[in-house]
């Protein structure tokens, strides 16, 4: 199929296929136009490409590991490829380690904005009376 036969089956613009082809997720047959031509199965892996980048994986994990998921219908964990669960457990870390972060900054913004006036109150009003 060509590359607007996928856009259109996936739901994923022609350009971001382009992209994923550059980093290597998809790499579909060059006919001798020069044209893409991509397999039934690349639906299945455009699907587990978008679910793994919502997952939080970068594109360079998922290079790493796209070539291990093989179901049509489910992002499974294959049972022939360690790296897959490896490279999903560094990426929770990351996450994980992300997650930490944004909580403490939101800790701080929340004791700054409960110093801050309300509805627009000056706060030294309230210290005069």
């Amino acid at each position: 199929m060509r590359i607007g036969d996928l856009a259109h089956k996936t739901g994923v613009s022609r350009r971001l296929l382009r992209y994923y082809e550059e980093q290597g997720l998809l790499r579909p047959a060059r006919l001798d136009n020069g044209y893409r031509e991509f397999a039934g199965a690349d639906v299945a892996t455009v699907r587990h490409i978008r679910a793994m980048l919502a997952a939080g994986l970068s594109t360079a994990a998922i290079g790493k590991v796209v070539h291990c998921v093989r179901d049509m219908n489910e992002l499974k964990v294959p049972s022939g490829c360690p790296a897959f669960i490896e490279e999903l457990r560094r990426e929770r870390a990351r996450i994980t380690e992300t997650i930490s972060q944004l909580e403490s900054s939101r800790r701080i913004l929340d004791a700054v904005l409960d110093t801050a006036p309300r509805n627009g109150e000056d706060r030294s009003r309230e210290t005069a009376l």
